[in-house]
């Protein structure tokens, strides 16, 4: 019986579509995923039919969101990122296209079309959490992908971009206690968010380092701003309330602050608040937000160089980009007397 593509994949251990672009010396192929195809090959002896297919007519990156039904579009760090990917990839001309879905299946089921039809490249996660099953599928399969955050595992073989997030979440911090405040809260997303839960690292770190109380309980964690509505009012109702609050994003930020205007609570003048990415919402709340420039879009143009360099060079070694942040000064904090 003559061996067939099932057979070199099912003893490569990969899918038959992998395989295939292996065949056809795909670019989305890591080198090790194609010498283990080829080794299968060669052991198996299977020839593959003659292709008329030569290199790729399109380059195509795929932008991977994370799913949701309505918080990802909402959230202009992912506009920044993608606008910045677009930049590089039209001077590299490569084309760009954003996958998504209301849920992880959806996603994988959109990258297993595009892979099996051979039209896609490389990939860049815009986000990074752990326990993430796209990306583990896109590891499993062979492709090249980059990440935007740090990566939650085989960090030494992940390509990825990110801020110093601890770093950040410490000089958030720093700056509310150098203002005289020493009951400071935090509210930030799930820890399986690797950004929050290493700015929520950060803040702990400068409340240790200063000799100052960390409450477990001042620390706040929610799926999405609606989750956390009802903790931030029992913490701001506590008889020994934070003057102050270091909040992961501006989104979070933005429903804190109505939450206080709700519970007749003034920003700055009852209670500080310093908050990330420094987005148009920041600019645009009532008490103009103090936050952190994290240079969205500047990690949206370093993800793309990389996913190209490593398509066209594919025995790079895994790279990681650090994009520097910044404290941006408004009106939400104020000096304690």
């Amino acid at each position: 019986m003559a061996v067939t593509i099932k057979d070199v994949a099912a003893l490569a251990g990969v899918s038959p579509s992998t395989v295939s672009r292996t065949c056809n010396n795909n670019p989305s192929i890591s080198r090790e995923t194609k010498e283990k195809v080829r080794r299968a090959m060669q052991q198996l002896g299977y020839e593959p039919a003659p292709s008329s297919a030569c290199a790729q007519a399109v380059k195509l990156i795929g932008i991977i969101l994370p799913p949701s039904q309505r918080e990802t579009f909402e959230n202009s760090f992912f506009l920044e990122v993608i606008r910045g990917i677009n930049r590089v990839c039209n001077n590299e001309h490569y084309i760009s296209t954003v996958i998504t879905g209301e849920n992880y299946d959806e996603i994988i089921s959109a990258v297993k079309t595009m892979i099996e039809n051979d039209i896609i490249s490389g990939f860049i996660a815009a986000y990074s959490i752990t326990d993430d099953p796209v990306t583990e599928y896109l590891r499993s399969e062979g492709l090249k992908y980059v990440i935007i955050g740090k990566a939650a595992k085989y960090v030494d073989q992940t390509v990825y971009v990110d801020n110093d997030n601890i770093l950040a979440g410490k000089e958030a911090t720093e700056y509310l206690i150098a203002l005289g405040h020493k009951r400071i809260a935090y509210l930030g997303s799930k820890n399986k968010l690797m950004f929050s839960a290493e700015r929520k690292q950060g803040y702990i770190i400068s409340m240790i380092d200063h000799g100052l109380e960390f409450e477990p309980e001042n620390c706040i964690e929610a799926e999405n701003a609606e989750e956390g509505e009802a903790s931030i009012k029992q913490l701001l109702q506590r008889e020994n309330a934070p003057t102050a609050i270091v909040v992961s994003d501006d989104i979070l930020a933005v429903t804190a602050e109505r939450i206080c205007g709700e519970m007749n609570l003034s920003v700055p003048e009852d209670i500080s608040m310093i908050s990330f990415n420094n987005s148009l919402l920041a600019r645009l709340t009532a008490s103009q937000l103090t936050s952190i420039e994290i240079n969205s879009y500047r990690l949206g143009t370093e993800a793309a160089s990389q996913i190209i360099k490593h398509i066209e060079e594919p025995d790079l070694a895994a790279a990681k980009i650090i994009i520097p942040h910044k404290l941006i000064e408004r009106k939400s904090c104020r000096r304690l007397s």
